[in-house]
């Protein structure tokens, strides 16, 4: 027997280490996948994780169950899936918050880059200024007027603290050096719940979650969040036109599983969810909430999440935000 066969005789897993894991892959799912949303029902997170959630359990042939767990800014969902098996049957559909977090909660039970694992980014989409109809401001202009005139009197509501609405309305604030009242709530669904029926005045929310209330007449669009005008909504200006230089914010989803889950199946969800939002339908049903579409490779995922640790660090403290 030549040096070699003993060899492989001897360390199989050194001959032939993919195998098993090849294989593990091409069974991948073998049972219902869980699409972890750490906001509740109503939300961006849970708009984005139905809509890849359908067609990827059609790709993946197995039930894609979204599960809603809602608090603490999304950190209770992202701990589940940092301490799941890391087999790729729980999977996180988190947004920009994820980075936020980890700066603004120090002592996390999980560690954001070493306990999760980026797949690809999902989707992104620029961020809206909606007011409830009683507001007396008919642009952004007047609603900073107003603010300016009532520091303190005038709430805003989001989807919890340090979640991504109340960042960039932090932001806000801090660049147009304005006081609010900040109302949060668990998760932006229910902050555009109540809205809705008067108890906060103003949410900075994504496009998703608002739209539809903007065009049902039930909630008015003052402004958006970007740099240039979007093109959904080309006759509504932007905060930097309406008095506050400076101001920019728009907000991203991305996929992320355990860490240490084996390779060959990331690479296979990640397959699977590019395809999909590189679909013509999948591109035109995100468009129709607002988001585009942007599938990444996992590393440049990893990339977009330690870039936005930073930027958001330097906002977290200035606001006296961060907490213990």
């Amino acid at each position: 027997m030549s040096w070699l066969r003993l060899v492989c005789a001897a360390l199989p897993a050194v001959c032939f280490p993919a195998a098993p894991l090849v294989a593990y892959a091409q069974s991948y799912p073998t049972r219902p996948v869980r699409l972890m949303v750490p906001f509740a029902p109503g939300g961006a997170n849970d708009v984005v994780a139905r809509m890849v959630g359908v067609k990827l359990s059609e790709a993946l042939g197995q039930p894609v169950v979204v599960d809603n767990r809602g608090g603490a800014g999304g950190t209770i969902g992202a701990d589940i899936v940092a301490k799941a098996p890391a087999d790729g049957h729980t999977v996180l559909i988190a947004s920009m918050g994820l980075a936020v977090n980890a700066v603004l909660y120090p002592k996390l039970p999980y560690d954001t880059m070493k306990d999760l694992e980026p797949v690809t980014l999902v989707g992104e989409q620029p961020n809206i200024v909606v007011v409830h109809p009683s507001v007396p401001a008919r642009s952004m202009s007047e609603l900073i007027s107003l603010v300016r005139s009532k520091p303190g009197q005038i709430s805003y509501g989001s989807g919890g603290i340090g979640s991504t609405s109340h960042l960039v309305t932090v932001l806000f604030l801090l660049t147009g050096k304005l006081d609010m009242l900040h109302v949060p709530y668990k998760g932006l669904g229910p902050a555009i719940i109540d809205l809705l029926g008067g108890q906060v005045q103003l949410v900075i929310s994504n496009v998703s979650t608002a739209l539809p209330h903007v065009k049902a007449g039930k909630l008015r669009l003052l402004a958006v969040t970007t740099a240039k005008r979007f093109s959904m909504f080309p006759e509504t200006p932007t905060v930097i036109e309406s008095g506050i230089p400076g101001y920019e914010s728009s907000g991203w989803y991305g996929m992320l599983v355990t860490a240490r889950t084996p390779k060959p199946i990331v690479d296979k969800l990640h397959a699977e969810t590019t395809r999909i939002l590189s679909s013509p339908a999948m591109k035109e049903q995100f468009a129709s909430q607002g988001l585009e579409a942007v599938p990444t490779t996992p590393d440049e995922f990893s990339r977009v999440l330690r870039s936005d640790i930073e930027k958001w660090r330097k906002v977290i403290k200035a606001a006296g935000l961060q907490g213990g």
